[in-house]
């Protein structure tokens, strides 16, 4: 059997019966490794070489967690919380209606303005999601529709808005590999050609918040939250906190933009803090302790998902499963169109990373797409949908982990069965279906 659909399906089939992702990741690579016929030492080589690319990754979310931490310490989350509440109980059942449509919007807008305006990726998350559950909670917003909502903005926005993010996926990366193997496109019809696929996310998102998710989900007020709730800032110190803390979000938002390292953003946020006295100097320690703790999962899972890509990249079965395919296929356009699909599902779900997968599958599939006679956008649409699908869907990805690291800070919002499954219902079928209508039309 192939090694690289063993090691995909194996991990997502222990990671589905709650086996812990990291611990999945692990046997799987391992499986992977031995099926290809690697021995145990070369596989575990590939392994450990893979996990230094994670490093880096990781210690970007620790320090983004001790700058959530920060901000919850200040207090300034929770008076912005307070406020929403209290027009929650404002409101009738219609007003709150209202504010739960302009929360999710605002949610939405947020989560694209950070691929495409203000290019911070998921960093934004630990510090907007957390202090808005106790208003979610009051609203029973289903958490599985602002899973949704999270990652339909991480991911359509790179695969379609040539800018920020999007300019290096459809750019730098998509375009750049498709005429280094041979097609000849102009820059600017990439865009163009991943129109159709993003149609099928937007539908699913639509799906998702309005028919799927629409019913009230009750979630439980955690301890935590209660305490967080009683002891807010009053009068000019809720004033104070109010302009540092605006001040401390803008700052690590500048000085990630500019340097492009969450590390260094996460760094100005809480230093912002400690220098104006909103956090003290003597907490600092149990900041960057706490947001460790509240980020080390999936700083964990990310450092795995290196050392999985790896281990697949090192058997060489990537190239022998396209192979396979070509020789299955022969000159039938839409089996071709599927089969190119279906194993981009299968890379991007076991890599994690869509703009990791597209140098693999660009290299493998633009000569295939033109022997079998796809237009130079088609090839551009099946190339861009086959890098992004299982973006959404992987136990690894940012555009799930993000999510999950928001909506799970008190612990009632699980990675697998409340992001994973969800985001890949709603926007891996039907990109799957729109992808391979753009190769049929373009």
């Amino acid at each position: 059997m192939n090694a690289v659909i063993l090691g995909v399906l194996l991990m997502l089939g222990l990671t589905l019966f709650r086996i812990n992702v990291i611990v999945a990741m692990t046997v799987s690579a391992m499986a992977a490794g031995l099926v290809s016929g690697l021995d145990l030492k070369t596989t575990l080589n590939a392994f450990n070489d893979g996990l230094s690319g994670g490093a880096e990754i990781a210690l970007s979310y620790a320090m983004l967690g001790g700058f959530a931490v920060a901000i919850s310490k200040s207090g300034l989350t929770q008076i912005l919380a307070q406020k929403l509440l209290k027009l929650v109980n404002a409101n009738d059942a219609q007003g709150s209606t209202f504010l739960s449509m302009f929360i999710m919007v605002i949610i939405l807008a947020c989560s694209i303005a950070s691929q495409n305006l203000v290019p911070v990726h998921i960093a934004f998350i630990p510090i907007l999601i957390p202090p808005l559950l106790v208003v979610l909670n009051k609203l029973t917003i289903d958490r599985r529709a602002i899973a949704c909502i999270l990652t339909f903005g991480l991911a359509t926005s790179y695969m379609v808005l040539p800018y920020g993010f999007g300019g290096i996926y459809l750019y730098s990366i998509l375009h750049k590999n498709l005429v280094d193997n041979g097609l000849a496109l102009a820059k600017l019809d990439v865009p163009h050609a991943m129109i159709i696929p993003a149609l099928g996310m937007l539908i699913g998102l639509l799906v998702a918040v309005f028919i799927t998710y629409r019913k009230k989900r009750t979630y439980e007020v955690s301890h935590q939250m209660q305490s967080q709730t009683t002891t807010l800032p009053e009068g000019k110190e809720a004033t104070k906190v109010m302009i540092v803390g605006g001040a401390a979000v803008l700052a690590s938002l500048i000085a990630q933009n500019i340097s492009g390292s969450m590390i260094l953003g996460g760094l100005v946020g809480v230093m912002i803090f400690s220098l104006f006295g909103i956090v003290k100097w003597e907490q600092n320690s149990d900041v960057f302790s706490k947001g460790v703790a509240m980020m080390a999962m999936i700083g964990f899972i990310m450092i795995s998902a290196q050392g999985f890509a790896a281990v697949m990249k090192a058997t060489g079965d990537v190239a022998s499963l396209v192979a396979s395919c070509a020789d299955f296929v022969g000159d039938n356009k839409p089996l071709a169109a599927a089969m190119i699909l279906l194993v981009g599902l299968l890379i991007t779900m076991g890599i994690g990373s869509s703009f990791s997968t597209v140098p693999i599958i660009a290299t493998l599939f633009v000569p295939l797409s033109l022997e079998v006679g796809f237009s130079a956008m088609a090839t551009a649409a099946l190339v861009g949908t086959a890098g992004a699908l299982g973006d959404a869907g992987s136990p690894a990805s940012d555009s799930t982990l993000g999510p999950t690291s928001g909506l799970n800070a008190d612990g009632q919002h699980d990675h697998i069965w409340d992001s994973v499954v969800p985001t890949f219902i709603h926007f891996n079928i039907p990109l799957l279906g729109f992808g391979w209508i753009a190769a049929m039309v373009l």
